[in-house]
């Protein structure tokens, strides 16, 4: 006899085949009704609102702003010639074009096609009021930055479907974008829309950043200054906090606006900080240096024969700039003798040497969160030439770049930590919950002993070395100059023309709170890096230590120039304060910006000094100047209008005091 469960399993095979069937007649008959009643057309898709990117003040840097799309049931339009000549006059769509994608649409008997994207309100509230037949509107983000130029190899920007393409808008784009909307439309039989429903899209996350706005200004100013005095190629600046990784400021120039990227080409576009491979020269004597010290084979006050300029490895014959003689280790490093970085990296040796370009960064990506970022280029060891010691020693067959150069020099500042360097601070809720809070990611590169040592070698450089310029005032500072020859691609050879000067230093020295490293390409007439790099670090660092809050620890020797606002503040408290309108869109950092619609904004800016000077004749200046001029006199600007200055409260010559609001209405009739 079988088993019962093997008798009943016929009758439950019957039993699920007549289920089976049964579904399948109903799910034949509910297709065959919907074929004569309704059925859904394809699905709409609206994206969501973009979250906010802020600086670590809680600036804005980037937003959304409302727009309305519109789009047509071709069907539905009477009159095509009329609705599309009334739709250009408005949009500046080609009308010809639009009657051509109408009769198209109308011929598949297609039920939806765009007319315009992403119209500012102002000409959609016109096209609204035309209530014109078969056209339809959505509003719909577009982003929107509204300092322009501010920071934009940092925040990257956006496609037409609001996806992030580079920067941050790429890096963090899960988060920012949020969950986009659906609109589903029912059609009965005839094709008519009788009925739709909607899933509402969910904003995005705001994205706070460790870029200070200010500090991002002071910086692009500088170096877009520098690159244009010097006639450079490009340059790039980056400021990082050595002791958390957290990047204040991060510049390219020439650079380019992300609320029109197609506008600017790629190479504008490319994030120079992160991707472009120089040979560092110079500031690669942090290797050297570093091992030698760590592993005991010298000290700061050794001496070491530079050879009066000359040392041959491997059968090549490497010279200074100058001819030096016995020099202590500290001064070797001061005036950048080859010769002597030679020889600590033949005492150090070729394993030795790798290890400790590994230890400080080289070769390998930082991980800083944006995309696109290079490793650098450093051969294995395996692959070294007998003369590779004497050229990696000084900075040539190794490729670099600013970001990893900046991480290395970080190490040094913070006593011996290799941080990671980022951008994130923080991602809130569209609520303001917060959600995440970066926190430094470190690991051990070298003692604390060592690097005590190396800071006070390399603040010698500052003081009577290559970097002279790069002296602050009021401020202790080390760092180091390079001045390395490109590669000619055609022969392959270095050229005798094309240079790269650049700084790398940090300050103070004791207690670092800023690493900057400055490299500029390609420069005309004068190319080291003392000449070029190091009087930019000087003007970038004087200006953002007192933003910081970072204690003078030497004395001025102009008396400072900025004190802080109240009495109640100490030097700590230094800092330049930035009052907003209610829009939020006026601030130093936007001096030229544009809002959504063209016009100019409303700038006020408060920066206080403790300087009294008489009212200079603005008449004629623009905007940008204006407010340089007020900056430097510690002034409070509030500007008004767009063009150029035609009235100003005081007048010129009136006496003025720190901290006094002017007033400088600007046109462009005059």
């Amino acid at each position: 006899m079988l088993p019962p469960t093997k008798r009943r399993e016929p009758k439950t095979r019957i039993a699920a085949y007549f289920l089976w069937r049964l579904v399948w007649f109903c799910g034949c008959w509910r297709l065959a009704l919907a074929s004569f009643s309704c059925k859904y057309i394809n699905t709409i898709t609206w994206p969501p609102t973009r979250g906010q990117v802020l600086d670590r003040q809680g600036r804005e840097l980037a937003r959304s702003l409302d727009t309305e799309s519109f789009y047509s049931d071709p069907g539905e339009v009477k009159n095509v010639d009329e609705t599309a000549r009334k739709i250009a006059s408005l949009t500046g769509v080609d009308r010809a074009e639009l009657v051509r994608r109408f009769n198209d649409a109308k011929d598949a008997n297609k039920k939806f096609i765009w007319i315009v994207r992403r119209l500012e309100m102002e000409r959609a509230h016109k096209l609204d009021a035309l209530e014109l037949d078969g056209v339809y509107s959505r509003k719909e983000p577009k982003r929107y930055y509204p300092n322009d130029t501010l920071a934009a190899h940092v925040l990257g920007f956006v496609d037409t479907d609001e996806i992030g393409l580079a920067g941050v808008e790429q890096s963090y784009n899960e988060k920012i974008r949020g969950a986009g909307g659906k609109v589903y439309l029912e059609v009965d039989r005839d094709r008519r829309a009788f009925e739709s429903y909607e899933v509402q899209p969910q904003p995005g996350q705001t994205v706070v950043l460790t870029i200070d706005q200010v500090i991002q200004y002071r910086t692009e100013q500088a170096l877009s200054a520098a690159v244009e005095r010097t006639h450079a190629k490009s340059g790039t600046a980056i400021v990082m906090d050595p002791r958390t990784g957290e990047i204040l400021a991060l510049a390219n120039a020439p650079t380019f606006d992300p609320n029109q990227p197609a506008a600017n080409s790629a190479e504008a576009r490319a994030n120079g900080a992160l991707q472009n491979i120089y040979e560092p020269g110079s500031t690669f004597k942090i290797v050297a240096y570093s091992a030698a010290i760590e592993k005991g084979l010298v000290k700061p006050d050794d001496k070491i024969d530079c050879q009066m300029g000359q040392i041959t490895v491997a059968g090549r014959l490497i010279h200074d700039g100058h001819p030096y003689g016995v020099l202590t280790v500290a001064d070797a490093l001061a005036k950048s003798s080859n010769v002597g970085a030679i020889k600590l990296g033949l005492l150090v040796g070729n394993e030795s040497m790798y290890e400790y370009m590994k230890r400080l960064g080289f070769g390998s990506r930082t991980g800083i969160d944006l995309a696109g970022e290079s490793p650098g280029i450093l051969r294995a060891l395996s692959r070294w030439q007998p003369s590779s010691i004497g050229s990696l020693a000084i900075g040539q067959e190794v490729g670099v770049t600013p970001l990893q150069m900046a991480t290395a020099y970080s190490v040094l500042a913070n006593g011996g930590t290799l941080v990671k360097p980022h951008l994130l601070r923080e991602l809130r809720a569209p609520d303001g919950t917060v959600l995440f809070q970066a926190k430094p990611e470190t690991r051990p590169a070298l003692k604390a002993e060592t690097t005590e040592a190396l800071r006070s070698m390399f603040e010698g450089v500052t003081l009577h070395g290559t970097a002279k310029k790069a002296q602050l005032d009021g401020y202790t500072a080390a760092g180091k100059t390079g001045t390395a020859q490109k590669v000619d691609p055609r022969t392959h050879a270095y050229s005798a023309t094309k240079f790269i000067g650049s700084f790398v230093g940090f300050a103070p020295v004791k207690n670092p709170a800023v690493v900057i490293i400055v490299v500029i390409d390609e420069p005309l007439g004068s190319y080291h890096g003392g000449d070029v790099a190091a009087p930019v670090f000087r003007e970038i660092a004087e200006q953002i230590l007192p933003e910081l809050g970072v204690a003078p620890d030497v004395e001025f020797k102009s008396g400072p120039t900025m004190v802080a606002q109240t009495s109640k503040a100490s030097p700590a408290q230094i800092k330049v304060d930035f009052l907003q309108t209610e829009q939020r869109e006026a601030s130093l950092p936007k001096i030229a910006a544009r809002n959504f619609n063209g016009q100019a904004s409303e700038i006020v800016l408060a920066v206080a000094s403790n300087r009294a000077a008489l009212m200079p004749d603005m008449h004629g200046q623009s905007v940008r100047d204006v407010a340089r001029t007020c900056a430097q006199l510690g002034l409070r600007l509030e500007a008004r209008g767009d063009g150029h200055a035609v009235r100003q409260i005081p007048e010129p010559g009136a006496e003025v005091d720190a901290g006094q609001i002017v007033r400088v209405d600007f046109g462009r009739g005059n």
